[in-house]
């Protein structure tokens, strides 16, 4: 599980995190997008050495770049003086990789942060780049190309609501993680199905619409996978192992998700076709 764990963060710290920053605007986030690939190079490296003090200085060096990005999203707030369900999405998404950067930097250290286990922190990490990162991002902006949408609202707020109920399940319960879980699965599920319904059939290209097809596909299964974990971690019932969930949920979304509907969106934004 370590290997596919580590291949997938490596992805998000590489590609996921810079294709997506270069879908959100705002005046600070130019100097990101230009470091952030080498800067996800210290955070790669460590994923790979034994738990101690390199790996630590490598992780917290990686950490120190999700913090500044995190930066951005009161200075985002400041400028646009919005809380619209987009907003919410967007913010969320500058700051989730903060927590991945923290619990990177806890597991490579060998310290249990809050009492979690390190087999929890280091799924924390791919958690938050996914999850937190790209979901919501994704989420908002479907929100913004179907404004007159009341389900593209609710996935809007539901995603970001849904992550922050998974991380608050860390501290309570299996239960309350499990809430976490329907809400977030109810908001991937919308914002598959208005992929699916609504921004698939108005791209331009065979191609774009492949991605943003196989993106909403993709979701469909994964998000079932999730709510089948957090059931029967909640009630003692037989749910799929984290090795078995690390090589289907985590592996679809990183690569079905994650990097199909980003690409999209970038292909989306070069022809201006929809608003991104």
């Amino acid at each position: 599980m370590t290997i596919l764990v580590n291949l997938i963060v490596m992805l998000g710290m590489s590609t996921v995190i810079p294709v997506g920053l270069t879908l959100i605007d705002g005046p600070g986030l130019a100097p990101l997008r230009r470091c952030w690939p080498a800067a996800a190079v210290p955070g790669a490296v460590a994923l790979w050495l034994p738990r101690g003090p390199g790996a630590t200085a490598l992780a917290a060096a990686y950490a120190l770049t999700t913090l500044v990005l995190a930066a951005q999203a009161p200075r985002r707030l400041l400028r646009t003086r919005s809380l619209a369900p987009r907003e919410i999405a967007v913010l969320t998404a500058l700051a989730a990789p903060s927590v991945a950067g923290l619990a990177l930097v806890a597991e490579r250290s060998g310290h249990r942060l809050f009492g979690f286990d390190l087999d929890i922190l280091a799924l924390t990490v791919p958690h938050f780049h996914y999850a937190g990162f790209t979901a919501a991002l994704v989420a908002g902006l479907v929100c913004r190309a179907a404004p007159g949408r009341p389900a593209a609202r609710y996935a809007a707020l539901s995603v970001p609501l849904g992550t922050l109920l998974v991380l608050a399940g860390y501290f309570v319960d299996d239960w309350a993680e499990l809430l976490g879980a329907v809400v977030l699965t109810a908001g991937m599920w919308l914002v598959g199905l208005l992929t699916w319904r609504d921004l698939r059939t108005r791209s331009g290209d065979r191609t774009t619409a492949g991605l943003l097809a196989v993106s909403a596909a993709v979701l469909a299964a994964t998000m079932l996978l999730a709510l089948w974990w957090a059931l029967g971690e909640a009630s003692g019932l037989p749910h799929p192992t984290l090795t078995w969930m690390a090589a289907t949920h985590g592996l679809g979304n990183a690569l079905g998700f994650a990097l199909c509907s980003l690409l999209a969106w970038r292909r989306l934004k070069d022809t201006t076709e929809i608003p991104a």
